[in-house]
């Protein structure tokens, strides 16, 4: 509300063409300060829209781009013990599929998939396992041996002692022999006698894939990359 002072108050002409002031609120007044409870709801409304902001970049963030885990079992022992709280990556799925293109990861690489019809188990279960044959891979498995054919190893070769990883505990049981399908991968538990794979329930298609291992963080005496 403006105020404009008199030019002399004891000059009774001045006081009597002195204009009024104009009321609070009439048009080309100052804005009226904001009341209290308004001010109050605004506040509130903020927070909510803050909360669901980070809910959604939380939502999203987990969905395509990286994702906590805890192992749980012992299949890929002693790689992995159980318990172990692991990080994920799910930006080159997430590219691939953007794209409109299959994600084949690299042999060797830990992977997070979705694998359905495991017995005790209804619907779809979430598995790590080692990714052992690409696609177009023949896969031979015998006496707990296994041996890669493709067209750079026509001889093959075992992923087992030539990779950058080693079995300490193999297995004689599971024995099979495949040409895997260009969409098709071989997957195997390091703890190979405790670990139900590829060896049982046969290849897995590449869209099952959900996320490759980049980390482990838990626990902290035991952190590692991927």
């Amino acid at each position: 509300m403006e105020i404009v002072p008199p030019k002399n108050q004891s000059d009774p002409q001045s006081a009597y063409h002195h204009p009024p002031a104009k009321p609070s609120g009439s048009p080309g007044g100052p804005a009226a300060s904001e009341s209290p409870h308004g001010e109050r709801l605004r506040g509130v409304i903020s927070t909510i829209g803050l909360f669901l902001s980070a809910f959604l970049i939380a939502v999203l963030l987990n969905t395509f781009v990286i994702q906590s885990y805890q192992v749980d079992g012992e299949s890929m022992e002693p790689t992995l013990q159980n318990n172990d709280r692991l990080i994920v990556n799910k930006i080159p799925r997430t590219v691939a599929r953007i794209d409109g293109r299959q994600y084949v990861p690299h042999r060797g690489d830990i992977i997070i998939f979705n694998q359905d019809g495991l017995p005790g188990f209804v619907g779809s279960k979430q598995l790590i396992k080692r990714v052992i044959g690409l696609p177009g891979d023949r896969v031979v498995v015998k006496s707990g041996t296994i041996t890669i054919y493709n067209s750079a190893h026509p001889n093959g070769f075992n992923p087992d002692t030539s990779g950058d990883y080693r079995i300490s505990r193999p297995s004689d049981i599971g024995d099979f022999d495949q040409v895997l399908d260009k969409n098709q991968l071989f997957v195997c538990g390091d703890n190979r006698p405790n670990s139900e794979d590829s060896r049982f329930f046969g290849p897995i298609m590449t869209d099952q894939v959900v996320a490759k291992l980049v980390l482990r963080i838990l626990p902290l005496s035991n952190t590692k990359s991927f």
